[in-house]
């Protein structure tokens, strides 16, 4: 087997998340505000009050700034797929490339046609077109999220697809179940729920800082109780849908659910961790107990994972040693059974008769769903960060409920008209803007760093998907984007500090 130059591997997964992270920080607002703006809009058509007006450009002109680096960002993360893991790109680019376009010329071009008009429109197209010219712009947003997600979807539970020997390429075979798998409607729904409520926050936290300066207060007010409204919704679809993603999870990706919850030797009956600390330095298999300490609610985790209370949750030592009792074959078979997959193939291609052919690809066929585990170098290596999926999980899910009571509460004030009463929850608002740019990328880590070492899962780990680059080039590009996004990300701050600091342009109306 080619031997893996493992810095490589590591300074791409480095550059993809440095990408990946700077791009999140800037999507999530463009697919909540979206609506959010939209919904303005739309209040201003019926109502035809100048205020409404004047509150739609205010945020439509930040959703126009965030827009336009988060493309910028997204760009780059594309291009990665093909310079940085052209390997991987090749074997499933059938099946990966076919989102990604459908993105680009249905989504991207709604998208990006109507953004013009909801910019530019105003007194020079009909108020109605206008208007929905808003709502079109939103609408493509979450669709080119959907694709882009169906892909991602489809990497953490490959199905619809077929792996052809001849063309050492995955190919699709059925669209359908690619596009409503399981995993890819709760991961759609809770990413884009997820940017619902980091655009309320955003919303919320700005319209507190005006009523505490004073300034534009009825705008705020106005803007804060739509916010409200909208994130308290997005909050509890979010726990919902967290939930579906869990019990998937459970299914088809046993070992992040187990990285998850720092559970290493799992059975039935088990608790869900509310608040929990890792034993440090617990490994795999070793006398080390899971946790220093642990608050669970019992049976919780089963049910969760199963939809039983007494359900079987395996841990980590119970998917590394097997469990033949559970249906889980041990890791080293697997590993073994990869490499026989490995082997089957390369003697196909090699293979000049049709009999041997044929005997070759009988083997490669019964031992492909592993086929993956052949490049593993060890079985300790089908282990995820475990520390870092677990804090990064349950910190989300803390901001998560945190995130519930907070809507409630503002909400409830805004409706009786006494927020600007309350200094205490104005200064919380304005600081829990962070909190939820942060539990939107706790998310993410918990998705990508929780399948690992999988780009594809069981069937294409991260060490075989590199690119053949010297891992110079790559050292030195992941500088110059860590240097370019870092300017992106002040260039965004500063322009969006100095558009809040002019406030929205009370056209027609009497400044409060």
């Amino acid at each position: 087997m080619e031997t893996i130059d493992m810095s490589l591997v590591d300074w791409s997964r480095a550059q993809f998340a440095l990408t990946a992270i700077y791009h999140w920080l800037f999507v999530p607002l463009t697919l909540g505000l979206s609506f959010i703006v939209a919904f303005m809009h739309y209040k201003y058509y019926k109502t035809k009050s100048i205020k409404w007006k004047n509150t739609t450009k205010f945020w439509m002109k930040l959703f126009g700034i965030n827009f336009a680096i988060g493309v910028a960002t997204g760009i780059i993360l594309e291009f990665e797929f093909g310079t940085n893991w052209s390997n991987y790109s090749w074997i499933v680019g059938d099946i990966f490339g076919a989102p990604l376009a459908i993105e680009g010329i249905l989504a991207f071009f709604l998208e990006s046609t109507f953004i013009a008009v909801m910019f530019f429109g105003w007194d020079r197209v009909s108020k109605k077109f206008h208007m929905l010219s808003s709502w079109f712009v939103a609408i493509g947003s979450n669709l080119s999220a959907l694709w882009i997600l169906v892909a991602n979807a489809w990497m953490q539970n490959p199905v619809g697809t077929q792996f052809n020997p001849d063309t050492a390429r995955n190919e699709m075979v059925d669209f359908w179940e690619i596009l409503f798998s399981p995993t890819a409607i709760y991961k759609f729904l809770h990413t884009i729920t997820n940017g619902y409520v980091v655009a309320s926050l955003f919303v919320i936290g700005i319209s507190a800082w005006f009523i505490l300066k004073g300034r534009h207060t009825d705008f705020a007010k106005r803007s804060m109780r739509i916010a409200a409204t909208f994130g308290l919704f997005a909050a509890l679809a979010l726990a919902y849908t967290g939930d579906g993603s869990a019990y998937n999870t459970a299914k088809d990706q046993p070992m992040k659910l187990a990285a998850m919850e720092g559970l290493y030797e799992g059975g039935s009956e088990q608790g869900l961790i509310t608040v929990g600390m890792l034993t440090p330095g617990k490994k795999y298999n070793d006398d080390k107990d899971d946790y220093v300490f642990a608050l669970k609610i019992p049976d919780f985790l089963s049910y969760l994972s199963t939809r039983n209370f007494d359900g079987y949750v395996p841990g980590i030592n119970n998917i590394i040693d097997g469990d033949k009792e559970h249906g889980l074959i041990p890791v080293e078979e697997r590993m073994m059974k990869g490499k026989i997959a490995i082997n089957a193939l390369k003697e196909y291609k090699i293979a000049e008769n049709k009999e041997d052919k044929a005997k070759a690809l009988i083997t490669f066929r019964e031992n492909y769903s592993h086929f993956g585990y052949g490049f593993l170098p060890d079985k300790e290596s089908a282990i995820p960060n475990v520390p870092l999926t677990f804090y990064s999980f349950h910190l989300m899910v803390g901001f998560g409920f945190y995130f519930i009571l907070f809507f409630a509460i503002i909400l409830y004030f805004t409706v009786k008209q006494t927020i600007d009463m309350r200094r205490f929850w104005l200064k919380l608002a304005v600081w829990t803007i962070p909190l939820g740019y942060i539990a939107s990328e706790l998310g993410w880590i918990v998705a990508e760093v929780g399948r690992q070492p999988w780009t594809i899962q069981d069937l294409l780990p991260t060490m075989a998907s590199t690119s053949h680059l010297s891992t110079a080039t790559v050292q030195i590009t992941f500088w110059l984007f860590a240097a370019l996004f870092t300017v992106l990300l002040i260039a965004e701050l500063k322009i969006m500090f100095h558009q809040i600091k002019l406030g929205p342009k009370e056209e027609g109306v009497n400044h409060v």
